[in-house]
């Protein structure tokens, strides 16, 4: 039998954790909420208001799990301040950073067998900065819709340059049906990638985002983000 001996890295902060979940739960929500929004359910021949799934029980669960979420992301900014490995943003700015994109791409592609070893490898970080783009795009034009019921109070000035800046409020609606899709298919990508990891490194992939740590038998480039890891027992 092979023994390995593996470091423990401590990764993932509470708030990281907690505002992964979070947003998972949100996001399954409002997006479900949403499409029923956007085509309400018939039930029976009757018209979706007056039926048990009303719209404004479905809008307003939407719009709970969008607080929620975005409670969640304020959450998460806090933990980007405050632990040194929630820091995953890519480092554009180092010659290396691009290289080693195209390395770990190949090898999510089936191109490549191997690629240089990350506690948060360059693609991951540039799929999160993404993410976190179309969630800001997502928050900024949700409160825009939803404050253009009272267009004169303090919602509607704080937000409604979004539908003059986009067009419209129509124009507006369909950026923000159009971001949640892209957000979807992230999503699906993001489960492939660990998963894929998991099977392939054996690395805890998955159970870092419940533990918050890694155990890795070889040192990755990155380890100098992290706290220095500890000897797994």
């Amino acid at each position: 039998m092979k023994e390995e001996k593996r470091k423990i890295y401590y990764l993932f902060s509470p708030y990281l954790r907690i505002f992964h979940w979070i947003m998972v739960l949100a996001i399954v929500v409002l997006f479900i909420t949403g499409l029923l929004v956007t085509k309400p359910v018939t039930v029976l021949g009757i018209e979706p208001t007056y039926t048990s799934m009303s719209m404004d029980w479905v809008r307003n669960i939407h719009f709970i799990a969008a607080f929620a979420f975005c409670a969640a992301f304020i959450l998460r900014i806090y933990g980007f301040i405050v632990n040194k490995g929630d820091r995953l943003f890519p480092r554009v700015w180092e010659g290396h950073f691009y290289s080693e994109t195209i390395d770990v791409a190949l090898h999510y592609m089936l191109l490549k067998p191997s690629h240089a070893p990350f506690l948060r490898n360059p693609l991951a970080r540039s799929s999160y900065a993404g993410l976190y783009a179309m969630v800001l795009v997502e928050i900024l034009t949700g409160f825009a819709m939803y404050y253009m019921t009272e267009p004169s109070e303090i919602g509607g000035m704080l937000f409604g340059w979004v539908n003059v800046v986009l067009g419209g409020e129509m124009m507006t609606h369909w950026v923000h049906h159009i971001v949640a899709w892209l957000i979807i298919l992230f999503a699906i990508g993001h489960v492939y990638m660990v998963l894929r990891a998991d099977i392939m490194e054996a690395e805890g992939e998955a159970s870092s985002m419940f533990s918050g740590v890694k155990f890795l038998e070889h040192v990755p480039k990155d380890a100098n983000e992290v706290e220095p890891p500890k000897e797994a027992k």
